[in-house]
Order: C-alpha cells, then sequence, then structure tokens
C-alpha cells in the first residue's frame, strides 16, 4: 500500500445495481459465498400500501487502495462496489491509495482529511464503512488510534443516525507485521470503547498463506506485488465482508431516527 501504487484521485461513484443487473451489465462472475435477497433484486414490486418499495439503502466506504482501487483496478471493480452490488445498496466510494488513519500517502490528507473533503458534506448516509490502518503499520498504535477516534467522532457528529462499521487493516500476503497487528489491536480496542461494531480480516484469515510458497488462498486472490487483491479478490473480499455484515445485522442498514 505505501509501496508500488500510482496515485489516485478521490473516487466517488453512485450504484444502484442489484446483483443481477450488475453481472449481466459487467460480466463479473461472484465466487461461491453468502447470497442475499435485496429490495434491488426483487425489482419494482409494490408495497401492500400500493407505493413503489423502500428506496434502498445509501452506504459510503472510506478507506485506502483497498477500497478506491490501485493500478489497473477502478473503483466500480473494488471490494466496496462489489458489496454494493451483492446487498443492492446505492454506494458512494472514498478515499485515496496509500493513506490511513494518520498516513497521508502522496497526498495532503489522511482519513479525517478525506472524509471532509468527499463526504462529509453529502446528506447522511444509512451506513458509514471505515477501513484501513494497513498503510498506518509503521506510526505508533496509539497515534494512529486516536486518530480514528477523532474520524469516529467526527462522522457521528455530522450525522447522528448513520451506523458505523470499522474495518481493521487488510493484509496480502505473508505474515502481518507486528505494526501492523498493533494498529490492528488499537482499532479494535477502540471500536469496543465507542461500541462500534469491528470487523478483523487479518483475524478472520481472509487472505491465507503466500505467493512465495504457492499456500493458502493469496495466490489466487492477491497480484504478484503480494499486497493487492486482484480482481478476483476484491469479489471475494465482498463475499467475506458480506457475510460479516449479516452477522452484525446490517446487510440492509437504515439511519437511526
Amino acid at each position: 500500500m505505501t509501496f508500488r501504487r500510482a496515485r489516485r484521485g478521490a473516487a466517488t461513484l453512485l450504484l444502484c445495481l442489484s446483483l443481477v443487473a450488475a453481472l449481466s451489465a459487467t460480466g463479473c462472475s461472484v465466487l461461491p459465498g453468502p447470497v442475499h435477497k435485496s429490495a434491488a433484486a426483487d425489482g419494482p414490486a409494490k408495497a401492500e400500501d400500493g407505493g413503489s418499495r423502500k428506496a434502498p439503502p445509501v452506504v459510503m466506504f472510506l478507506g485506502d487502495s483497498y477500497t478506491v482501487g490501485d493500478r489497473g483496478v477502478e473503483p466500480e471493480t473494488t471490494y466496496a462496489a462489489a458489496t454494493a452490488r451483492l446487498l443492492g445498496w446505492q454506494v458512494v466510494i472514498g478515499g485515496r491509495a496509500g493513506t490511513g488513519f494518520l498516513a497521508k500517502g502522496r497526498g495532503t490528507q489522511a482519513f479525517l482529511g478525506l472524509f471532509e473533503s468527499q463526504l462529509g458534506w453529502r446528506p447522511a448516509p444509512d451506513l458509514l464503512v471505515v477501513s484501513g490502518g494497513h498503510n498506518d503499520w509503521r506510526l505508533p498504535a496509539p497515534k494512529v488510534a486516536a486518530a480514528a477516534h477523532l474520524l469516529l467522532q467526527r462522522a457521528r457528529q455530522r450525522w447522528p443516525g448513520t451506523r458505523v462499521v470499522l474495518v481493521g487493516p487488510l493484509w496480502g500476503t505473508g505474515a502481518p507485521t507486528p505494526g501492523a497487528l498493533a494498529v490492528r489491536d488499537a482499532l479494535r480496542d477502540l471500536a469496543r470503547q465507542l461500541g462500534v461494531p469491528f470487523i478483523d480480516p487479518i483475524g478472520e484469515k481472509w487472505i491465507t498463506g503466500d505467493w512465495v510458497t504457492g499456500q493458502g488462498n493469496a495466490p489466487r486472490y492477491i497480484k504478484r506485488d503480494r499486497t493487492h487483491p486482484n480482481q478476483t479478490g476484491h469479489r471475494y473480499v465482498a463475499t467475506r465482508l458480506v457475510a460479516d455484515l449479516d452477522r452484525l445485522g446490517l446487510a440492509h442498514p437504515a439511519r437511526k431516527r
């Protein structure tokens, strides 16, 4: 994430696609995983009172190159967009490659600045997914957690009814560094303190093995840079995220009123 990357601008897109429509339009296949029936997938069926079905949830993602894409991967084909297709969400994807809660990559903004410039001025979404920490692994974990705390507080102040999920560092191949594990632990502890659901890709072993040994699922899902998912990997990561969101009761989120 801090190596071998092209600078990317802000990635923002709106999707209101069902899984069936999306697969038809893009030709993508979805790896075996949880299948969820959504209002978007049902089509224009009517509610009992004769009106249209409730609009799909609006979900925003804030993250690094895993979320917005890296060289050869566009925002609309990352795990964030794939998750939205699977669950029938409208999605806004924000962030920038190389960034984190403290890390600024080659730009001038970390996550808080990117939140303000790309997402925070928009109408409140039903759910905000903040995914990061990978690029912060060289930085002191307590300072990373403090920056994450400020970001989550700002989001709650801006959108009091919006639900929030914190996703810990994603990791490519090989064993995560001690710094990455320290950041993961600090973010997990912060989420517990704030009562925010926490998803732990490292702990759940979303990616296993290494390109070097040829073991685990990394050779199938991770590029030769040993860091970023390939297209198949993004779709796979989406199925893992969907499963966790379903477990948390957030596959079809709605803002608190």
